[in-house]
């Protein structure tokens, strides 16, 4: 899906920038041109922007502490 229609930047590219580590609607922009023209993309491609951080961010495992008995 095109995101971008001035500068021809798509939901596929915006994931991709995420994915190569572009943090902030300034970096994607100046990346790809995404909200340089009109700007009337810039919510929805930081919206995805923000998606695909959060989706590719490493989850840590939610485990319980165990304890382990003390030698008397």
């Amino acid at each position: 899906m095109y995101v971008c229609i001035c500068n021809a930047v798509t939901e596929k590219m915006i994931r991709q920038a995420a994915n190569a580590g572009v943090r902030t609607l300034a970096e994607l922009s100046r990346r790809t041109g995404c909200a340089t023209t009109c700007g009337s993309c810039a919510d929805l491609a930081e919206d995805i922007l923000h998606e695909a951080r959060a989706a590719a961010a490493p989850r840590p495992f939610k485990l319980p502490l165990l304890t382990i008995p003390q030698a008397a």
